[in-house]
This record gives structure tokens, sequence and C-alpha cells, in this order.
């Protein structure tokens, strides 16, 4: 159903013939049609640079236009330096398209790992990093509030908001466990701040609900990886508070559980001997695949 006001790059409405709004609704709808004529529908516009338009057909009866931002070079390898994230240098790194952060909040309870006070946490100089881009903070029931006034104080706008809907090895939902205070926790939240006009990204492509299974304690779910490359693929991107298993292509990771230093950028290995000499790192070979 073309309509005057329908946008074909949107896709499918998630309602579709239950939809209250198809007369003003700019997302995709369907009726049933025995007309076995195939059709394409054509959309001329301006394409700004660094976007391609991609087209896929589904049994020639209607055409998704997707714009898909083009990543410039190829991503490294898993980047990651181990290190006290409380005291290290941030400048050295350079800048990063996105960052994400898995804060040790003081949520006043027991746990295997140490945290940080409020105080540190604003305190950190997330500003170093970042010049425009997003910021993905993870946060407990009681860091919401303190991870907004964060993300404030680092220079951010809060733009949005995403929520992991836990559940166990069987794909159902968690409702009962070791967290929460009054109600069993089984979701938690990330809120996401933006940082002057990034250019670079896809928007649009996913939802604000991840569901993935829970592991062991504080690991988020991977499903989060796979969003943010497809929001901004070939970019640089830094995760801070990480550990091993949290590595990944085009990725930096920092934290005080990760295995050594292991650098592909020239730069940043100069800046860091430099800073650090009482540790030097070397500079890792690319894989003869790269």
């Amino acid at each position: 159903m073309l309509r005057p006001h329908t946008e074909l790059e949107l896709g499918d409405c998630s309602y579709l013939n239950t939809c209250h709004r198809m007369d003003t609704c700019k997302y995709v709808h369907y009726e049933l049609d025995d007309d076995e004529k195939n059709w394409t529908y054509k959309k001329r516009r301006q394409i700004p640079p660094g976007v391609a338009i991609s087209a896929c057909y589904i049994n020639a009866k209607k055409l998704f236009l997707l714009k898909v931002f083009t990543p410039p070079t190829k991503v490294l390898p898993p980047q990651w330096i181990n290190c006290d994230v409380r005291k290290f240098d941030f400048s050295i790194l350079g800048k990063f398209t996105v960052i994400m952060a898995d804060p040790p909040w003081d949520i006043h309870m027991t746990l295997p790992y140490g945290t940080m006070t409020d105080d540190e946490m604003k305190a950190m100089a997330i500003a170093d990093l970042q010049d425009e881009g997003l910021m993905f903070l993870w946060v407990t029931g009681r860091a919401m509030e303190l991870g907004r006034e964060c993300l404030s104080i680092w220079g951010y706008d809060r733009a949005d908001e995403l929520v992991w809907i836990k559940t166990n090895q069987l794909q159902r939902l968690i409702r009962t466990g070791r967290t929460g205070h009054w109600l069993n926790h089984s979701k938690e939240h990330c809120l996401v701040g933006i940082k002057g006009n990034p250019e670079c990204l896809n928007w649009g492509l996913d939802c604000d609900v991840l569901v993935g299974e829970v592991r062991e304690t504080s690991r988020k779910p991977d499903e989060i990886y796979g969003l943010i490359d497809r929001l901004a693929p070939g970019t640089r991107k830094l995760e801070i508070f990480g550990r091993q298993h949290n590595t990944r292509p085009g990725w930096m990771t920092l934290g005080n559980q990760l295995d050594n230093v292991r650098l592909y950028e020239p730069e940043v290995v100069a800046l860091y001997n430099e800073r650090y000499p009482e540790k030097p790192c070397r500079l890792t070979p690319l894989p003869d695949d790269w």
C-alpha cells in the first residue's frame, strides 16, 4: 500500500494491518492482492557522501530502500590495555565515535569486584575521548539518576535508553534471582548520550530492547555489540571497564582484568610509551590475513 506519505526506507510498520493510523503512518503496510503482476517503486533522491543505497526485493512484490553508511576502512583486530581506569591517561588514545562503559557502581552490596565511588565516576576524563559521538552507559537501579548526571558532566545530552530483558537457558524471563530490593530485577538499563552531531551513523536499524541470556555476574549481552557495530560500522570504538570476553574487532578495551596490552596503532603505542616509560609496550603486528 503505497500512499503519498509512505516512506519505503523506513521499512514495515510493526502493527501492519492493525495500525490505527494508516492514513498518516509513514511506514509500509500491506493488503491482500491477487494480481500477480510484478512491480517496483523507484524514488529519486540526493545521496549524501559516504552513503550507499541498497535494495532488497521480496517476491518481486515490494522494494526496500535502506540507507547504509559505508565504512571507510577495514576494522582492526581487538585491542586492549590492562590498566586502572581511575588513573589512566585517556588523552593518549585519540578520539572514538562510540564509547561503552559498564561501571562498577557502588550499589551498597557485597560484590565479587571492586567498586568506584560516585565522585570517582563523575571525575573520569571521558571528555578527552570524544569530540562527537555516542556514549552507552550501563546503569543499575540506584545509579539511574547518577548515570544521567555523569553524562551531563561529561558533556553529553541524553539521547535514548536501551533495556536488556534477561532470560535463562530456556529463553524464559527471569522472575526470581539475587538482584532487587523490593521487586526481582528482570532487566537492566543502558543510557545513551550524544555529543555533537555525528554523521557516520546508521539511524533506525535496531530497536531499544535487547533480549539475551544471563551469564556470569555483571556480564552484559553480546547482542549489544551487533547493535553498535550496525549503528556505527567501521568506526573507532572504546569499551571501559571491560574484561577479556569483551574484546571485539574494531574495539579497544580498557580494564584491570585484561591480559597485558595489545595495540595495533603505532600512534597510540608511541604515546603510551611516552606517558608510561616504566612499563612500555610493543606494537603488535597485524595478522597475515588482515
